[in-house]
């Protein structure tokens, strides 16, 4: 380690391993190495023969580890150990304001220096020698400042997602392959049932591809004038990109806005910009500083005397790989209201941000906070007037203090209100004075909860609305998220139902309590309610 005069070249969020190397009798003096554990190029688990009916696995680490006297055989020590680390550096890209460079030059040398970025998190085995651990210190230019955390063992658990299958059939999922929606299993033309009536697709019940069908239709309907997309994160493998380089081969104008700063895709995200402006797609660029996250598909097309507008927003991704494990929402409509206002969007990015005004659709920066406020409020006012009032929100993350203050108004005042929070939730429900009429759970399970559904009693009118934002202030202020009304019935029915099941899960549906020990709901009831299964079964009986 003493040759190690330039740490640039070690990897961000790599595991290495700090080696000890010593000699029992002292004759040699204590020496130092680091190693890098290979778990990008290699498995990070090693199937060892099995025993009887037993099985057995160990980590790449730890057979490096067994290893080490015949890896620095030629130094003649006779005693090494060897301790896990972990560094993050700073992944913001600091992009200079150089007129003269386009805003891809600024984000491709600001990906360059990302790699040269100072270590801001340390982490170390906590059984690491403290003489090693000041070496490793000094060498990272690593202070107390730096957050060093003492951790275990182990680390980089998403390898896990890779884990052997060595169980047996019935330790592994039941297979849920994507159903066929009722409105599209027989539907020759997408737009002709999309014309019929709204489609709501949910990811991964159903099939990502009917997404790709609509583009590959679109790319050789000789009615078909134009498409637009946003993009944030992209498939590595994109059949989404090439159903636009086809549509633009065939002579349709296509305008994609594909995000630069999507944070660690910001490299896959100039590659493909780069082809598609080679195939002669229009690019929009971005500003610094406001990401666009919003998934917004505007198609139009010719009929008769006029140009009809199809639209799709989503609450995740245009990504045929995440759509597999993500649980997102997306609408197909033909409603002129939301394709008009979809067109005003993609218009404001190619006038670099100038404020619209927008009447259906919910548009951040400008209006989804005070939207959203707005119809608290309304809630309070039926609550307090002594009607039925209730709201359902789930989310990803709740943060946003604003909105948490209104909430805890609305509980104050008699609203029902239950939220269904995967991930961060500074709210702090149930409690007395504050809270009391405030709900929350959260489902970790096979597929990621990503959508963001909003439902309000509103005197029994019962709104509905989706949207790509969480509730914190960067997606609030500093960012362009869409949002956008359900307005077919039959949808409404379908989200509603799927919010009831997971409000109903007691198999792995954690309460979140103020104190943060959010347990698993438990319950002594017969009926398992699992609530991914049962939103499986539920649109397998609709397709039926």
């Amino acid at each position: 380690m003493s040759n190690l005069n330039n740490t640039d070249s070690l990897k961000d969020t790599a595991i290495y391993l700090a080696v000890h190397m010593k000699k029992k009798d002292g004759s040699i003096k204590d020496n130092y190495a680091l190693m890098k554990v290979p778990s990008s190029s290699v498995s990070r688990f090693l199937v060892l023969p099995r025993i009887l009916e037993n099985k057995y696995i160990i980590l790449i680490d730890d057979v490096i580890r067994y290893c080490l006297e015949d890896i620095f055989l030629m130094f003649d020590y006779d005693t090494y150990s060897a301790y896990t680390i972990k560094f993050t550096r700073d992944a913001e890209l600091d992009l200079d304001n150089d007129v003269s460079k386009s805003y891809i030059e600024l984000i491709s040398e600001g990906l360059k220096q990302r790699k040269l970025g100072r270590p801001v998190r340390f982490i170390y085995d906590k059984d690491i020698p403290i003489d090693l651990l000041k070496i490793l210190s000094k060498k990272f230019n690593i202070s107390s400042k730096d957050i060093p955390i003492a951790g275990d063992r182990y680390h980089n658990f998403k390898d896990f997602m890779s884990f052997p299958n060595l169980g047996s059939k019935e330790l592994e999922f039941s297979a849920t392959p994507p159903l066929p929606h009722k409105s599209l299993v027989n539907a020759k033309s997408i737009f002709a049932a999309i014309r019929q009536k709204d489609i709501m697709l949910h990811y991964p019940y159903h099939s990502f591809q009917y997404i790709i069908d609509l583009l590959r239709e679109a790319s050789i309907d000789p009615y078909v004038k134009s498409i637009k997309m946003t993009f944030y994160r992209l498939a590595r493998n994109s059949n989404v990109i090439n159903s636009l380089i086809n549509a633009a081969r065939n002579g349709k104008l296509v305008t994609v806005y594909l995000e630069l700063q999507a944070r660690f895709d910001e490299k896959a995200n100039l590659f493909w910009s780069e082809k598609l402006q080679e195939e002669g797609v229009n690019i929009i660029q971005g500003i610094p500083k406001l990401k666009v996250h919003c998934k917004l598909l505007l198609i139009k097309r010719k009929e008769g005397n006029k140009i009809s507008y199809y639209t799709n927003i989503a609450t995740g991704n245009f990504n045929e790989d995440t759509a597999k494990i993500y649980a997102d929402d997306s609408l197909l409509t033909a409603n002129e209201k939301i394709g008009v206002e979809a067109e005003k969007v993609f218009e404001m990015f190619e006038t670099k941000y100038k404020p619209v005004r927008f009447n259906t659709l919910i548009v951040s920066p400008f209006s989804q906070r005070n939207f959203f406020i707005r119809m608290i409020n309304n809630e309070m006012v039926n609550a307090k007037a002594g009607k039925k009032a209730r709201i359902i929100i789930k989310l990803n993350n709740l943060v946003d203090q604003a909105i948490i203050k209104k909430l805890y108004q609305a509980s104050n005042a008699g609203v029902k209100i239950r939220l269904i929070i995967r991930g961060i939730c500074v709210l702090k429900p149930h409690v007395k004075g504050l809270s009391e009429n405030i709900r929350v759970i959260s489902i970790v399970d096979k597929f990621l909860e990503h959508s963001r559904l909003f439902y309000f009693y509103n005197n029994g009118k019962e709104n509905m609305y989706i949207s790509s934002a969480d509730w914190m202030s960067r997606n609030f202020d500093y960012r362009i998220e869409v949002g956008c009304p359900i307005n077919d019935v039959d949808i409404k029915k379908e989200l509603l139902k799927m919010l009831e099941i997971q409000l109903n899960d007691n198999t792995k549906a954690r309460i979140i309590t103020a104190d943060n020990h959010n347990e698993y709901k438990k319950t002594d009831s017969s009926i398992v309610v699992r609530s991914q299964i049962d939103i499986y079964n539920y649109f397998k009986e609709l397709t039926t």
